[in-house]
């Protein structure tokens, strides 16, 4: 004798809808998750509302990671008094291995550790590193899926020369 579960088909769509909408990536066009409420470690997540904010996730085990590291440096000493903010977002799962990146590499922007995986999970960060250009508007305008040298520099600095010149 055969049993046959019945699931009502608007229920079994329900279902696959929501577990569809948990894997998406954030993409260009789409809404940036705010820091704020990521329980993020190792500092205060500022305020970046209408602010051009640029969010690079990375790890202390990947070498591109540690060689876009000066490059970011030098993008946001040049460009947090135009009122871009550069936050690093570290997603080792080791609070040792993000301070000793850290301390190590010195960065002059602040960095951040999702030591709960809670933003990157959200995100759906394809890479490491991946960095997210969001515009004064909370959306996402560019992103890089790793660090190509001076290529990703350049187009970074485009980038945000573009959106510096939009109206607010």
């Amino acid at each position: 004798m055969r049993t046959l579960l019945f699931v009502p088909i608007h229920a079994l769509l329900l279902a696959l809808a929501f577990t569809a909408s948990l894997r998406a990536e954030i993409k260009v066009g789409q809404v940036f998750p705010a820091l704020a409420d990521a329980s993020l470690t190792g500092g205060v997540a500022p305020d970046t509302k209408g602010k051009i904010l640029v969010v690079d996730f990375w790890a202390s085990w990947c070498a591109p990671c540690k060689a876009s590291f000066p490059a970011l440096g030098k993008i946001s000493a040049e460009y947090a008094a135009r009122g871009v903010t550069l936050v690093g977002i570290s997603v080792d799962e080791s609070v040792s291995a993000y301070a000793a990146f850290v301390k190590k590499q010195a960065p002059p922007f602040l960095t951040l550790h999702d030591a709960q995986q809670k933003l990157v999970r959200v995100v759906q960060v394809p890479t490491m590193p991946t960095t997210y250009v969001v515009g004064r508007d909370g959306k996402v305008r560019f992103r890089h899926d790793g660090y190509h040298g001076d290529a990703t520099d350049k187009q970074l600095r485009a980038e945000l020369d573009t959106l510096l010149a939009e109206k607010s």
